[in-house]
């Protein structure tokens, strides 16, 4: 069986079957990850969500503080009056336009 390196993959007897280097899994992680993708990989977010508060109640307190404020606005935005209001700022604003 031969062996042969070409191009950063390793080339094994008259087959060719392919082995990357690459896709070797390493040993141990990196000192510093230089990448963001080994960056997001080393990230320890298990312990940030067991151990910071802010993580565990951003979602449910976010949803249920933010929701009666989005539905007023929802509720102003499209009230009758506002959408006249617009439809006639948009009427006039075509006749701009269009001279």
């Amino acid at each position: 069986m031969s062996f042969r390196f070409i191009g950063g993959f390793w080339f094994i007897g008259k087959r060719n079957k392919l082995i990357s280097k690459m896709s070797e899994t390493p040993g141990r992680p990196m000192k510093y990850p230089y990448t963001f993708s080994a960056k997001i990989a080393q990230f320890p977010l298990k312990f940030y969500f067991q151990n910071q508060w802010i993580w565990r109640y951003w979602l449910a307190g976010g949803i249920v503080l933010s929701l009666p404020v989005i539905y007023k606005i929802n509720k102003l935005a499209n009230s009758p009056e506002n959408v006249a209001l617009w439809a006639e700022r948009r009427r006039k604003e075509a006749e701009a336009h269009h001279h």
